[in-house]
This record gives structure tokens, sequence and C-alpha cells, in this order.
């Protein structure tokens, strides 16, 4: 391809033709000789005479220039130019490709292996051998040329992984070759010294998007709200969105708030969610609206699951004295990570408390509701004080020990001793680890009675071995004793940065934001949800469990994939970009050619410069004929009007067609007398027999399950069927299925607009995340083209197909993948206390998938399926959920926003649960 600038030309010996215009000019303007002049008297006799044919002495310049135009847009169009031309560079020797595959190239993969899949084409044609190094998962042996057709045909494999290249062995083949890199736009300090290598092999080129990546931090709790960092390698163009997902109370995962994020030409900013804490406990992850990649999930663990502490004092402060209050320093302790509740027990506990705190009761106003609270899986937390030291521990079942009546005194002037300090912790204590103060004393506290349990309920001792801290289990939950108060009357406890710290490892407050490497170490952290590249959180499965040391280090790899890793009753997130990440865009050297997606489109413009050609021509003929004077004859009229009414019949011609090609009348009163299911044909024999039998088997299940009793499904004549008449259309893709006519086209955009729906299944289980790596899926794009589809989204959890007829959250055939639908309003807002959205969107007149639903619902005569789906009971199980995805397409269709509407919202509430 010869180039011009940003203009290629496929036949570029054509242009020699320009060289021929200047003959052409002058054989054009040549006209015949001009007559002598004679002056002869009988002239006069001609005076006021007409000549009906009339000829120019020579032609006119601007008719010339017209006429010179025309030839040369005819032969720079015959050239094959081309806007933005994509030049592939013919290389030599072997090849090899290198792709970050890194999360943060998850967000455009398709495009990705697009591009692969275009270098390894043209290396196969050229015969050059090819190698494929995934930095992410770099092979354990040094890398081999290979045959490019056999990585071709292995592209489909090939996934990103949700952490970083690291540094490389020497695993780069041997010898010299060239290098192609696809860049996730990210820098890094190990990219130097491979590059490096690379460059002394041979030429190096690099493909690299310029969309900005964008990347979540570890949510915190700040000042009761909850802290969200995010950064982005670029400023993005627009803001964005970041919604908090977490499970309603029948356990679906549900958008619970959304937030936007206006970085003003910045690249880091903080977001923050303000909600109550019943709210904020239920959100198990953030999420970038829209954005496909590990970086744009934020996974939450304990740090932002605040609880709920109920604190209850056993008298009033006294006024103007908050120091000796015996609830302010547990105020000073908690507030910060913790939701308080001051109140009577008997109003704190039907706000359903993790804890509950008695500071200084003797006598509990209701022990058996408090014990069943308790016993439910509750922790009671207890401070001692002059009443509980009066009271009779013997009548009192809420306590971990039996206490001796009166108390002790350990200092000041009326006892016996010095105040004593507290003993270290054992390592079987909660509060193993944390040193101990030694200007914590105590001079007062209640005493334990010795007891043959008392040493294994004891968990914080005193110097001289008194207990201090006592605890027992109560049925699911626990009882805790300190036998101190929660004031400083007693010891100087409340007044140390130990007292919030023991609090802490009692679980009354939240976690901190950031496990330490002690928090951590010496535990087997068992993996229970795993993050992939796209954002994905799947069940561990049977994965190992890592060491609490390696967890500590917080860096993801192949040996510690990101996810939710738990340990007793702890929960910690490790996210895909770590805390201390930089998010720096990728700068190469200026030797480095750089390709990327962000590239003019390639735009051939043959057609348009031979049209331009053609409408030159035409106004040629239009100007001669004015020159000539028979532009306005009568018949140059007539054929005027000939070549209009000629015109106006082709533009009017596929309604013609479509009046005189009608639906046969017994096939249309069939069809309008009852529900009537219909699939596209797509020249398949067995795909459109699977297609048929599909919805005979729906048709079966929404007589059985519903009041809607459909007829026998129909195959569709596009050209002849009128698409009104049927209530949803099925359309199986295949890579050969061949386009609808422009009049079959037209008619599937009047039913589009109408309110039908059309479902189009490429069958293919949607590998590409709805991209063109599969031949249905090139093929879908290439026959949804001409139709009036709207913007489109992934199905979002509170769109009403989850809920016209059965409550869904997943939409399965033979294969479990996303499905696609019409966007929701950009103005769509959750409800106050609803579930889902407020939205009125009618009848989505699309669904787009790949999961093969018609292989799903056929049944065979006697009801039983044809196809297998998965294994054993799980695949039962999914068979029954396509089946009830197709009853809520078609009550969906049915009944349009009737599920959308609000007034719905109290029963479907009550159904789940809420």
């Amino acid at each position: 391809m010869w180039m011009l600038g940003p203009v290629g030309f496929t036949a570029p010996w054509l242009l020699l033709g320009l060289a021929a215009l200047p003959v052409l000019w002058l054989l054009l303007r040549a006209v015949p000789p001009a007559p002598l002049r004679r002056r002869f008297p009988g002239v006069a006799l001609l005076l006021g005479l007409t000549d009906e044919d009339v000829q120019a002495e020579r032609t006119p310049w601007w008719l010339m220039l017209l006429r010179m135009a025309a030839l040369a847009a005819a032969i720079i169009g015959f050239a094959g130019p081309v806007l933005n031309p994509v030049v592939s560079v013919p290389g030599q020797g072997p090849l090899l490709i290198v792709a970050d595959a890194s999360w943060a190239s998850a967000r455009d993969w398709s495009r990705r292996i697009e591009r692969m899949d275009r270098a390894l084409g043209e290396a196969q044609a050229a015969g050059r051998p090819v190698a494929l190094l995934s930095l992410t998962e770099p092979p354990p042996a040094r890398l081999s040329f290979a045959d490019a057709g056999s990585l071709r045909a292995s592209l489909p494999g090939i996934v990103p992984q949700p952490w970083e290249p690291g540094p490389l062995e020497d695993i780069l083949p041997e010898g010299a070759f060239e290098t192609f890199w696809l860049s996730d736009g990210l820098a890094r300090e190990s990219r130097d010294l491979l590059l490096e290598q690379l460059e002394a092999r041979g030429a190096v080129r690099v493909w690299q998007t310029g969309t900005p990546v964008v990347a979540l931090g570890r949510s915190a709790i700040e000042d009761g709200q909850i802290a969200l960092p995010i950064r982005t390698s670029l400023a993005p163009p627009a803001p964005l969105e970041v919604a908090a997902i977490g499970l309603d109370p029948a356990g679906i995962e549900r958008e619970l708030a959304r937030e936007t994020a206006d970085f003003q030409a910045a690249t880091e900013t903080t977001l923050r969610f303000d909600l109550p804490p019943e709210l904020r406990n239920r959100i198990t992850r953030f999420e970038v609206a829209g954005i496909r990649s590990a970086g744009a999930v934020s996974l939450t663990d304990d740090a932002v699951k605040r609880r709920k502490v109920a604190l209850v004092a056993g008298g009033r402060s006294r006024e103007g004295l908050e120091l000796l209050s015996p609830l302010h320093y547990l105020r000073e302790a908690l507030a910060p990570s913790a939701d308080l509740i001051e109140s009577p027990l008997e109003d704190a506990l039907p706000a359903k408390p993790d804890v509950v705190i008695l500071a200084d009761i003797g006598e509990i106003a209701e022990p058996d509701r408090l014990a069943e609270w308790v016993e439910e899986g509750g922790l009671l937390v207890r401070f001692a004080g002059p009443r509980l030291a009066a009271a009779d521990s013997d009548a009192d079942p809420l306590l971990p020990v039996r206490l001796r009546a009166g108390g002790r005194s350990v200092g000041g002037t009326m006892s016996w001793g010095e105040p004593r300090g507290l003993a270290p912790f054992p390592e079987t204590s909660p509060f193993a680890g944390l040193p101990v103060p030694e200007d914590v004393t105590v001079t007062a506290q209640v005493m334990a009675e010795p007891s043959p349990d008392l040493s294994a309920r004891t968990i914080a001792t005193l110097v001289d071995g008194t207990p201090l801290v006592t605890r027992a289990d109560f049925g699911t939950g626990s009882i805790v004793l300190i036998h101190v108060t929660a004031n400083a009357e007693w010891s100087s406890l409340p007044l140390s940065g130990l007292f919030p710290q023991m609090l802490e490892r009692l679980a009354i407050s939240a976690r901190p934001a950031t496990p330490s490497a002690r928090d951590l170490a010496g535990v087997t952290w068992v993996p229970t949800k795993l993050l992939d590249a796209f954002g994905r959180l799947d069940d561990a499965g049977e994965a190992a469990g890592v060491p609490g040391e390696t967890l500590a280090e917080a860096v993801p790899g192949p040996d510690l994939h990101p996810g939710l890793y738990a340990a007793a009753d702890r929960v910690v997130a490790l996210n895909a970009v770590r805390a201390e990440a930089v998010l720096a865009p990728a700068v190469w050297p200026a030797q480095i050619p750089v390709e990327g997606i962000e590239a003019p489109q390639q735009t051939p413009l043959k057609g348009w410069l031979l049209m331009a050609a053609l409408g030159l021509l035409l106004l040629d003929i239009i100007a001669s004929l004015a020159l000539s004077g028979r532009l306005m004859a009568p018949r140059a009229r007539r054929a005027a009007a000939s070549a209009l009414i000629a015109a106006l019949a082709l533009g009017f011609a596929p309604e013609a067609r479509a009046e005189e090609t009608a639906m046969p009348e017994a096939r249309a009163i069939e069809a309008a007398g009852n529900v009537v299911l219909a699939h596209i044909a797509t020249g398949d024999p067995e795909v459109d027999r699977v297609a048929l039998e599909g919805l005979r088997g729906l048709s079966k299940t929404l007589f059985r399950r519903t009041t809607v009793e459909p007829s026998e499904p129909m195959t569709l004549d596009l050209e002849t069927d009128d698409l009104a008449l049927f209530t949803l259309i099925y359309w199986p893709v295949t890579s050969t299925q061949p386009a609808p006519s422009p009049m079959a086209y037209s008619k599937l955009n009047r039913y589009l607009r109408g309110g039908g729906m059309i479902v189009f299944d490429t069958r293919d289980a949607d590998i590409s995340g709805f991209g063109t790596s599969t031949d249905a899926g090139r093929r879908l794009q290439a026959l949804a083209a001409p139709l009036d589809i709207p913007p489109l989204e992934p199905i979002p959890t509170d769109h009403v197909l989850t809920r016209t007829f059965y409550l869904l959250q997943s939409f399965p055939g033979r294969y479990d993948q996303t499905i696609w639908v019409e966007a929701a309003p950009p103005d769509a807002e959750l409800a106050e206390g609803m579930p889902f959205r407020n939205l009125n969107d009618g009848v989505t007149p699309v669904v787009i998938g790949g999961n093969d639903w018609a292989a799903a619902w056929a049944m065979d005569e006697r009801g039983l399926p044809m196809f297998p789906i998965g294994r054993g009971m799980a695949g039962e199980r999914q068979r029954e959920v396509a089946q009830r995805f197709g009853v809520n397409l078609v009550m969906h269709v049915l009944t349009g926003n009737y599920k959308s509407d609000q007034v719905h919202v109290p029963a479907l509430l009550e159904r789940l649960g809420q």
C-alpha cells in the first residue's frame, strides 16, 4: 500500500491516469473551426429568426473544470484510497508476542485478543515462527518458537490475571527475533530490564491503549463514614461512578449505594459513603460502574463492619463530673470504631446490638431476656463497681465466675498493700502480645471465688496472680467480666492506651483498617472467595490456605490470589491493587514505535469518490443541456418527470413488495389468535430444529406453571410474516447465517419500535464477553448493525427481568454468562428504603447473550430434556433456572413495566424478607 499522508492507496498505479488530464483537457477543449465571416446584404432577411440548434463556439472553462474533476475523482476512486489505513509492516524472522496480561489489561481484553489474532495471522501468512509470553503467567522453562496457526487456535484460552507482572527469569528464546509488546499502560520498574533484553535481540514494537487505568484502594472508616480512595493513571475525561454492592435481607446481592468521583483534572480522590450501620455492614465490595477489571473492585472485610455496642450504666453520673461517669472512657475508646447505643437495657436489646456493656450493674432488669440474647451469640461485657461488689453473685447467672462479697482494696490509707500492676498476658489470652504499661495500676477490684475452672476462665491477671479479666462461654455467646470499674475510680487502666486495645481484642470495636503482620502471623488463612482479573468474585473451592506471614505481605501473585481469606471469626480482604501502588502511565523510549486502539478508524474512500464522480457527471449533463438550450424543452421535462417517477417507485418499492407478499391468512389468524413464540431461521437445519424444540419446551413450561397457554411455536419467514403478531422472537446466531433483506430489516425495526422483543443467542458461552472473538459474535455484530438497537449494558441486579415472575439473579441456558439488555436511564436512582431503583423501562427490545437457551428449554415428546446441562444435581438446578428465565422473558413481554411500578414494592419486599 502506497501512503500519501493519512491516505493509503491499494492500487496506486491507477493514479498515473492523472498525468493524462492535461491531454484530456486539450481533447475536450477542441471544437470545430470557427466559420469565416463574409458580409452579404441578403443576411438582413434573416434578422429576427431563431436557430433551434445552438452550438457553443468553445467549451466554457467551468464546464471543462467540472469534467476534469469528475475524471480525477473516478481515477482516484479506482486507485482504492483508504483514510487512516491499518498498515501491516511485514517483518522477517521469528516473532515474540509479549502481553502484560494483568488486571489493567482486563478492561479491553477482547481488543487485545483481536490485535494478537491479527499479528498471528500476519505472521502465519508470512511463514514466521511465533512465541507467546504472558508476563503474569511466565512459563517454567525457556520459550521456543512454534507455528503461528497453532498459537492462533489457543488464543481464546489466554486470559489476564488479577496481579501485576513480576521479574522474569532467563526464559526468552534463543537467537534474534522481533518483539510485539501489548502493554497494559502502567509503568513498572521491572519493565526497563526486560525491554533492554528484548532490544538486544531485535526490533520492538508496542501496542498500548490511551484509556486511563482505574483502581480502587482499601476502604476504611473515617469519622463515621466509609472512605474509599480511587486513583487513575491519567485524569479521566468524565466523572466515574462507584457502586457499593452487598446483600439484602434475603441474601441476594444488590447495589446498596452509589457515589460519583469527580477528579477535576487530578488523578486521585477519595469517595465517602455516609450510610446507616445496618446498610454499611452489608457491603461486600465496591466497584467502578462500567469497568470490568479487578483493579476497579475493592473487597471489604471486618474493617468497615462496625459493631453496634449498647452502653448501659448502673447509675447517673454526677452533674458536671464527666470524667467520673461510668461510660465516659468507654465512649472515648469506642466512638471512633463502633456505633454506640446509650439507653436502658430494655430499650437497647430490640436494636439488636452486637455487644452489650454493663458498667457497674448489680441487678439486671431483664435477666432472662438478656440471657437469651447471649445464648444466641451475643457478647456481654460487664465492668465491676460498688453495686456489683455488693450484689449477690450466686443469684446472677450472667457472670463468668462467682464473686466474693465486698471486693478488695489494695491501695490507699486504709489498705494493707501498694497498688498492683498488670501481669504480662499469657499466650492463651486474647490480649497476648499487647505491651503492658508500667504505670497501669489497680487500687480496688472485685474478687473471684476460687474454683477448679477459675484458671481456665482467667484471661488477664495482676502481678500477684489475682484475676483481672475473666471470660466464660454462654450458649453460642460469651460473657466477659472486667474486675475493675469502667472509669478511673478503681484503676488507671481506662486512662491508658491499653484500654481501647483490650476492647478491640475482645471484638467490641471494628478491626483495624489494615491488619498488622502480628495479627496475621501464626495462622493459616483459608480463601473463601477469589477475584479474577475481570472483577468477578467466585468461590475458592478447594484452594489451599496460605500462611499469615505471606498474607501480611499483601503482594498478589500466582501463589497469593486476590480475594477473601478467613480464619476463625475473622475475614481479611486482599485486593488486586496494593495500597502503596502508584498508577503511573508507561512512557516508552523514542526509538520504540507505539500504536494504540485510539488511532483513527480505517475508512475506505473508494465508494465516496466514485459517487462524487457520478454526481459531477450528472451535473455535466445538466450544464450541457442548459448551454444548448434544451433543459426546459418539453422532451426534457418529460424525461425529468419519468426519472422522478422511477426514483419514487424505487423508494417505495419495499412497501409495495410487502403488500404483494402478504402473510397467508390462515397463518396470520393462527399467530394472532394466541400467544405464539417464534424463531428466525438460520439456514442450519440442526440449529433451526433445536430452536423450534426449545420454544416448544418453553411453551410447555408456560402452560404448566402460568396462566399463559401458548400455541405451537413457528419458524418465521421475515419476507412474508407480520412480526407484530408474535410475542417473542428467538434469533439463534450462526457464523454462516445470511443477512436479511432490506425489507426484512425494515420490518424488524418496526417490530422493535412497537414494543417487541428479540432474544439474540450466539450459543458460544459468551467467551468473548460480548466481543468479537468468536465467529458467531462477529456475525451477530454484522447482523445487528442495521437494527435500531438502543444502548446496552450488562443486566443490572434490579432489572425488571429479575422479578417479572420468578426472583432471579442469573439467567443461564446450557451456559451461565452475563447477558445484555437495554441500558437504564442515567438518572435512575435507588429509592429510599427500596431494594431497586425507580425504573419505568417498559420492555427491553433486545436481550443478547450466548447461553444457548433453546437447548436448555428443549424437551422431547415425553417431556424429558433433550440435551445435557452440567453434571448431576447442579446441572438440573441450572436447567430449572433456565426455564424460569424463559418464563420471566415471556412475562416481561406480556406485562411490560408492571413489575417496575412502585405500587408493587411492598409485596416484593415481603417476598424478599425485608
